[in-house]
């Protein structure tokens, strides 16, 4: 759902491929929330989860989710590329735990016509198949309760993004886009969609993208949940893309429909991160149905999520420090633009050689997957910095394991040190470190500008 995009109708429901039963982990469409992730099958394994389990009116993990605010990503399109009219929020009126095992995403319109909802998108931006493998993004969902002219403007989604779009809002839709469900105006139908390329136009007809779409199965979306199922496998040739709901697949896309440079592109990255929100008009709703939402359209209906999981199958990659392949020598330099995970700052070309993240700000953050201390203790992180903050500004660089909320194992702070590309590497003092860990790097400030940029990380004894 990323810039610029129009919609057209992909398909009707008469056109669509044979649905094809697949090895999905599919519920029955009318069970009521599970509260818990499906069972691993035999062969997959369980690589990240969220089943909404909480007392009811708390946000969503923090550790696991972060809030997309307002009407777009800091620098990038407004309205989010997409023409939607809602302002996303945080607050738990849009966003909420509902105690039995669900997240619910709301729409709501206050006196003076001004709609708002919310939008999420996980930490992790590292989904991708093992080499020669398969990965799969699956949710269990049920649509706004909304149907008709009450509809109108109601665009829910269940989505991937390429992970260098983080820091980046202008490189859609070369660097991938899955949309695993997309439906609007209480239609029942799902999209699926695959973005690619360039834009307008390319290998995968921007903006439109590549898609299908068809009736839920059973009941229909909006009455009942149905399973919603994303496939990356790379274990046949050419490659393939697959989408599902319920265990019947609706749509397919090959590695051979694309030259070798689009499909590098979308598949050569760190991996994906993923997207849960509830839009309200905008481009795909509109050209259906018109310019929407309108005076009839209902507020107050949500998009009830059951869970969200990734699992994945075949070859497990050797742990290297490829920015595809994730995995560090805790003793070695990292480099900050590799990050598994990003929130925050800008990629830019370093002064020294290779590249950087800059400008980093009070509640950005870094993740590294899987950094590996062995037995030996660590008990010293370094950081290859440089800031151009003004006079006044400061701000600590800090490293926590496993949580981004973690208590911090060691800090240092650092203000202006003559400029973003005068680089310096300061040390600090840590708890012992073994083991193997995901490791944060977050920054931590009391004034709202950014003060530091980072070219690597590394721990010594």
């Amino acid at each position: 759902m990323e810039p610029s995009r129009t919609r057209r109708v992909l398909v009707t429901a008469a056109a669509l491929l044979a649905a094809v039963p697949a090895a999905v982990f599919a519920t029955t469409p009318t069970d009521p929330a599970q509260a818990a992730v499906p069972p691993t099958p035999p062969g997959w394994s369980l690589r990240w989860s969220d089943d909404f389990t909480g007392p009811a009116g708390t946000q969503p993990s923090a550790a696991n989710w972060i809030f997309d605010l307002g009407h777009g990503y800091p620098g990038g399109p407004a309205n989010w590329g997409t023409g939607e009219v809602q302002n996303y929020t945080d607050s738990t009126r849009n966003i909420a735990l509902d105690g039995a095992g669900n997240l619910r995403i709301t729409a709501l319109r206050d006196g003076a016509g001004t709609w708002t909802s919310s939008r999420i998108e996980t930490r992790r931006a590292d989904f991708r198949p093992p080499a020669g493998g398969k990965v799969a993004i699956e949710s269990r969902i049920r649509l706004p309760d909304v149907t008709g002219q009450a509809a109108l403007g109601y665009w829910p989604a269940f989505w991937a993004l390429g992970s260098p779009y983080r820091g980046n809002y202008w490189n859609w839709p070369g660097i991938g886009e899955f949309d695993i469900m997309e439906n609007v105006n209480g239609l029942n139908s799902v999209w699926g969609v695959l973005h690619c390329g360039v834009n307008p136009g390319g290998p995968c007809d921007e903006t439109s993208g590549i898609g299908n779409s068809r009736a839920c199965p059973g009941a229909s979306c909006q009455s009942a949940f149905h399973t919603y199922r994303f496939e990356w496998d790379e274990s046949v040739s050419p490659q393939q893309f697959r989408w599902y709901v319920d265990g019947q697949r609706f749509h397919s896309v090959s590695q051979n429909q694309f030259d070798a440079g689009t499909w590098n592109n979308m598949t050569s990255h760190a991996g994906y991160f993923v997207l849960l929100n509830l839009a309200v008009g905008g481009a795909f709703p509109d050209a259906l149905a018109g310019k929407t939402p309108t005076p009839a359209t209902v507020p107050g209906h949500s998009m009830v999520v059951d869970y969200v999981a990734v699992w994945t199958t075949g070859t497990t990659p050797p742990t290297t420090t490829r920015p595809d392949n994730p995995g560090w020598d805790a003793y070695a330099e990292i480099q900050a633009e590799q990050a598994t995970a990003r929130s925050g700052g800008v990629l830019e070309n370093a002064s020294e050689g290779g590249q950087a993240i800059g400008k980093l700000k009070n509640g950005d953050s870094l993740r590294f997957a899987d950094v590996r201390f062995g037995s030996a203790t660590a008990r010293q992180f370094l950081a290859r910095a440089a800031s151009g903050a003004t006079g006044g500004v400061s701000g600590l660089v800090e490293v926590r394991l496993n949580s981004p909320t973690a208590p911090p194992a060691g800090s240092f702070a650092i203000a202006g040190t003559g400029g973003w590309q005068s680089w310096r590497t300061v040390p600090a003092n840590i708890s012992g470190i073994t083991g193997t860990h995901d490791v944060y790097v977050t920054f931590t400030s009391g004034q709202p500008a950014a003060y530091v940029s980072l070219n690597w990380v590394k721990f010594a004894a």
